[in-house]
């Protein structure tokens, strides 16, 4: 999975009001499975006193994970449609929860589909999409007199790094997964082999 995706950059939250039921629609990136369910369960804790709190991911996980849940409601009326609107925007890595507070009055499974897609299309929209290129970590140790090369090598190579200077330096890298070989090729040849790197 080196190709590039679409997904939020951070939470998005969306709320309105359809025949006395508040509904409340939350989304947020999640990178893992368990970031996603990690995500649902302090939703769930926030908004315990809701009626329902209807869960929906889909995650690059080896392999591809999609999930959705009713949480109570009528079958196929909420964690289906909640789900649909991630699949049909094809966002990748995101968790969505609807919070429901009933109001009273029974929506019927097309009113139900219905808010809860417009739950996750308007928090969606709130979050904003974005298009994210798969990244990879390593972590380079050299000696002080390496370090100004090393540095000045992942500076034009405009990646992101963190420098640790004690008895060594250690540059901790995070780069576009598809240029991640190439760049540790370069620190080698840069630093004659000298470079201690260690990949995640």
């Amino acid at each position: 999975m080196t190709d590039s995706y679409l997904t939020v950059p951070g939470r998005g939250e969306a709320r309105f009001e359809v025949r006395g039921s508040e509904f409340i629609g939350h989304v947020a990136p999640a990178a893992t499975v368990e970031a996603a369910e990690a995500f649902v369960e302090r939703v769930g804790e926030e908004y315990a006193d809701a009626t329902h709190n209807v869960p929906a991911y889909r995650v690059r996980a080896d392999p591809f994970r999609e999930y959705s849940s009713d949480a109570g409601e009528p079958s196929g009326s909420a964690g289906g449609p909640a789900l649909n609107v991630l699949q049909q925007r094809e966002i990748e890595n995101v968790v969505a929860v609807v919070t429901r507070y009933y109001g009273g009055t029974n929506l019927g499974v097309g009113g139900l589909a219905r808010s809860y897609s417009r739950a996750v299309r308007d928090a969606v929209d709130a979050a904003g999409v974005v298009e994210e290129v798969p990244h990879e970590r390593f972590a380079v140790t050299v000696a002080y007199d390496d370090s100004g090369s090393v540095r000045g090598l992942l500076e034009s190579a405009g990646v992101e790094f963190e420098a640790d200077y004690e008895a060594d330096v250690t540059f901790a890298v995070r780069v576009p997964t598809d240029e991640g070989s190439a760049l540790r090729d370069r620190i080698r040849s840069a630093t004659s082999g000298r470079a201690d790197i260690e990949t995640e």
